[in-house]
């Protein structure tokens, strides 16, 4: 696909040289990075199943120190999935990691063997890891709140509840969400060993035990956190890597999640235009009347769900409201589905589509609220109190009308939690890294495109390109910009400074 005229002449990054360097291994963890790695043939089972005949996939699993200040004590696994190289031609392995967090990457491996990455997977063995934590690695296991958000119920009515009113349930909540899983999770401590520092490490030890000198990689929404910190802590192994759909690691948690929420308000506005513009689009008005009618379905929805196609199951605003959060991560691509949804609720008060949808964003999590909320704890400090979150709470609820009635109780979610990180955000700078492209979306839903911009920044050796269009992250979505970051996977060509690609008409 074209990419526009006016090609600027590109810098390449050079190969590894035929000799390389070998990359040093950190004091302590000799038998960690020297462990001998046992890969097995496994199905495109969502798991790590072996399988009695030869596959297009591989697995193993590896050892890593429960706490790296302590080599010598406890150990976990890490579950490691590759799809090998099509090709002739190979250039070792390309690690990916699908965001979250607590996304799966033995999951994601499979997805992505099997559409997006059609243009590197003749060269690159395709390698997802399950972090600390998550799915096929040693989980966080929880009794009884698997698959549940702590928030939910308290989430129904956000929208018209004072923070005050709201504070002492979400506490409740958070804490005995914690007493479970910690009852529940062996060994004792993994709640305080799955940040993002820590899972960097991990990822430097299957960089080695793969065989690689540098880590290639491509990280997608929350993935490039991980890729930013990794570069930060291992500049010099850093190889060719894609940070897409980023998040700015030097904003707080705050800021990270009121940005996310603003961005989904302004992708809803956007939605609405498109829909109303179009055929058969059940919201009438402007985009901001259209807007407030989904409001008034979510509210309505909530005090008389809507009957489904499952007679025991109807469906309920905050279902809704997760559906249309869903729909949003998409582009006017999968956009029709909400409209469907949407005249099906509005004009024939079913909520049979939006329960279709609600079945394929539960299919879609692999992993527990529980574990989303153990790794984002650790990465941020709790930050404010009471009234500064009861004035946020007020601040976010008229900026993201819709999205916004949850977003405040992040810290105090963390602060009933109880296993809190300590490192305050900064900017990350990885000196001496390779070049790192940073991808960045104008209309992205949930990573904004500021966001993409401030790290690639930050970067000393950054390099940002821009998509121009809607949806969740550029990789696998848009043609010309996924052709432009396999050429640097592939060759080390960056795109010229200021590149801009678009989406096909």
């Amino acid at each position: 696909f074209g990419v526009g005229a006016g090609a600027v002449p590109a810098v390449a990054v050079p190969a590894a040289p035929a000799v390389a360097v070998k990359a040093a291994v950190p004091k302590g963890l000799e038998s960690f990075y020297g462990q001998t790695v046992e890969w097995y043939d496994c199905g495109a089972t969502g798991g790590m199943e072996k399988s009695a005949e030869a596959t297009a996939f591989k697995c193993a699993k590896v050892k890593v120190p429960l706490d790296y200040s302590q080599p010598d004590g406890q150990t976990i696994e890490i579950a490691m999935k590759k799809h090998v190289a099509t090709g002739s031609i190979h250039r070792g392995s390309l690690f990916i990691n699908p965001g979250g967090p607590g996304g799966s990457g033995v999951q994601y491996v499979e997805a992505a063997a099997e559409t997006g990455f059609a243009g590197v997977q003749g060269s690159y063995d395709i390698i997802g890891f399950d972090p600390r934590g998550v799915g096929s690695s040693t989980p966080i296991t929880c009794a009884t709140a698997n698959g549940t958000d702590p928030a939910g119920g308290a989430d129904q009515a956000s929208g018209d509840v004072a923070f005050e009113e709201l504070a002492p349930q979400v506490t409740t909540s958070f804490s005995q969400m914690e007493a479970d899983c910690a009852a529940s999770t062996k060994p004792v401590g993994l709640l305080d060993h799955v940040d993002t520092i820590t899972v960097a490490r991990d990822l430097d030890v299957l960089r080695a035990l793969s065989g690689n000198e540098k880590l290639d990689y491509l990280g997608i929404s929350y993935g490039t956190y991980l890729g930013a910190h990794y570069a930060e802590l291992f500049p010099s192994n850093t190889g060719r890597m894609v940070l897409d759909g980023a998040l700015d690691p030097s904003i707080s948690l705050y800021e990270r999640q009121a940005g996310a929420t603003k961005g989904l308000e302004r992708a809803l506005q956007t939605y609405v235009g498109w829909c109303q513009a179009g055929q058969g689009c059940p919201l009438t008005g402007g985009t901001e009347a259209g807007s407030q009618q989904v409001r008034d379905l979510i509210a309505s929805a909530n005090q008389s769900p809507l009957p489904s196609s499952e007679p025991n199951r109807p469906v309920t605003g905050t279902e809704i409201r997760a559906a249309v959060m869903y729909s949003l991560y998409g582009d006017e691509q999968t956009w029709g589905s909400l409209t469907s949804s949407l005249d099906e609720a509005i004009n024939r008060h079913s909520g049979s589509l939006f329960r279709q949808i609600t079945e394929q964003t539960v299919a879609d999590v692999v992993n527990t609220a529980a574990v989303r909320q153990a790794i984002t704890c650790l990465d941020y400090p709790v930050d404010g109190d009471m009234a500064v979150w009861s004035a946020r709470h007020q601040e976010i609820k008229h900026d993201a009308p819709t999205f916004g009635g949850m977003t405040a109780i992040v810290d105090l979610g963390c602060q009933a939690w109880g296993h809190n990180g300590t490192r305050e955000p900064a900017p990350i700078h990885a000196k001496g890294a390779a070049p790192i492209l940073v991808v960045g979306s104008t209309g992205d839903p949930v990573t904004p495109y500021e966001w993409a911009r401030s790290l690639a920044d930050q970067l000393d050796t950054g390099r940002l390109l821009t998509r121009e269009g809607n949806g969740h992250v550029a990789y696998g979505r848009a043609a010309a910009c996924t052709q432009l970051v396999d050429t640097y996977l592939l060759t080390g060509e960056l795109p010229s400074p200021g590149r801009v690609c678009r989406d096909e008409t």
